[in-house]
């Protein structure tokens, strides 16, 4: 094939020009580049808040080719067949993407890869979305891992290489037509919570590295005792910019693994974090039912509830339980939530409220900037107690305890809950009612519950007893 013939750059979860393996490749064999972003149906099936946040993240992609002399070309339709007909029109000799792990993404791109190939077309998936791709990470007898510190040991010595730089790229003699990305309309599912949720994202690869250097040189050192710290900025926010592939994970592996060198505090601690990220990812590819079906078969008997009242009362913020409903509503005002509020909401769903965790995991999907299928999936099972887990106790966190622990003087709540506690009521608070559907009917007017869904030791001791009955 002739070093004429352009080859297409499929975008999918890596909005970045630098250390974009698939790129890099492309540019490499001197053929002109042509990007593509592709809205099939797995892409329409992303939840309100992710649809969005994508949206905002191919602007941003679309303005970092432009500075190059390059463009953003935008389909619609199946993979296959967009890709396919792409490589019609240009006359592509290749066709280059990074790998994705869940079951939707490999059955697609299987797919993509036999049908293509079989065309003539040279289809070429490269790594990157991960540290360590999930088949090279095995336990001594050639197993995948399912706990998470022997993961860590077996990964924490490998080396990484080098980070790539942005490749030089040359457009092709003439662009194939596209859609315009405003009239895919990924916003409409947001309504008016968009304009709530902007000014907390951090957009595209310069901010995500901008996010990066502000936490290395301002919050590193205390990062591993105020990390679960709900009331303080410790932690690095990067969760959205990994999840849309705006940083990749070599890049900030690097960047902590320098910390380590340079002995700073807090570097090994965040580390474990960003190997906890390829840890999901290595279980989903494993063990593909895990964001449906409970890890552990013998919870398929546990009393779960379905949807209710209850439900519906956490969804929305209004419990009656201080910690909880903070952190529903920090996620409609910011489009994300602290990790340790996450797990406060979803043992408060699936043990106090007996709630099934696919129910709280369908909400985050719908909800967060940031929704990541491998580790919500994650989180919500070993959170839930069904999951991958090696504590041998049934957990069961308690919100008041928790706020005692890590916002023990009321900030994150005042934050983000109207009326709590003392002094004025904080913006962010306010901002919820402007950012939850008007359907819902809440105002700021709207009386917070006098009492809570179900008293705290109550719940536990009802979420036990259920829990007692499965073991029996």
């Amino acid at each position: 094939m002739s070093d004429t013939a352009p080859a297409l750059i499929w975008f999918r979860r890596d909005l970045r020009l630098a250390d974009n393996a698939a790129l890099t490749a492309a540019a490499a064999e001197g053929r002109p580049v042509i990007p593509v972003f592709v809205l099939d149906p797995e892409t329409e099936a992303l939840g309100a808040a992710a649809r969005w946040r994508l949206g905002l993240g191919l602007a941003e992609l679309t303005r970092s080719l432009e500075a190059r002399g390059l463009r953003l070309v935008l389909r619609r339709g199946e993979a296959r067949r967009v890709l396919g007909q792409l490589a019609a029109d240009t006359g592509a000799g290749a066709l280059h993407w990074t790998r994705l792990y869940d079951p939707a993404s490999v059955a697609r791109d299987t797919k993509v890869k036999a049908e293509l190939r079989a065309d003539g077309l040279d289809t070429v998936s490269h790594p990157g979305h991960v540290l360590f791709e999930p088949w090279s990470v095995q336990t001594g007898t050639g197993e995948p891992y399912k706990v998470f510190t022997p993961f860590w040991k077996a990964v924490r010595g490998r080396g990484q290489d080098p980070a790539l730089p942005v490749p030089d790229m040359r457009p092709p003699t003439r662009w194939p037509a596209g859609d315009r990305l405003e009239d895919w309309e990924l916003e409409a599912g947001m309504n008016r919570g968009a304009a709530v949720v902007a000014p907390f994202t951090a957009v595209g690869e310069q901010a995500a590295r901008g996010r990066l250097s502000a936490f290395l040189h301002h919050h590193l050192e205390s990062y591993a005792q105020d990390r679960d710290r709900m009331d303080r900025p410790a932690t690095s926010r990067l969760s959205e910019n990994l999840t849309w592939g705006e940083i990749s994970p070599r890049t900030v592996w690097h960047a902590g693994w320098q910390a380590i060198e340079e002995g700073r505090p807090g570097a090994e601690a965040f580390l474990r974090e960003l190997v906890w990220r390829d840890f999901a990812w290595h279980l989903l590819h494993h063990f593909p039912a895990l964001a449906e079906r409970n890890w552990r078969e013998d919870w398929d008997a546990f009393s779960w509830r379905g949807d209710s009242e209850e439900a519906e009362a956490w969804r929305r913020g209004m419990t009656g339980e201080p910690m909880v409903d903070a952190a529903m509503r920090e996620m409609y005002v910011t489009g994300t939530m602290h990790n340790r509020a996450r797990m406060i909401v979803a043992s408060y769903l699936t043990k106090h409220l007996l709630t099934d965790w696919r129910i709280g995991r369908a909400w985050f999907e719908d909800c967060l900037v940031d929704w990541d299928p491998a580790s919500n999936a994650l989180g919500w099972q070993w959170t839930a107690g069904s999951g991958p887990d090696a504590a041998p106790y049934f957990r069961v966190y308690n919100p008041a305890l928790q706020a005692q622990k890590f916002d023990p003087d009321g900030r994150y709540r005042h934050r983000f809950l109207a009326g709590f506690g003392p002094g004025r009521t904080h913006g962010d608070a306010l901002s919820y009612f402007d950012a939850v559907p008007r359907s819902w009917g809440l105002t700021a007017e709207t009386p917070y519950p006098e009492a809570p869904l179900i008293g705290l030791k109550e719940g536990r001791e009802r979420a036990l007893a259920a829990y007692g009955t499965l073991r029996d």
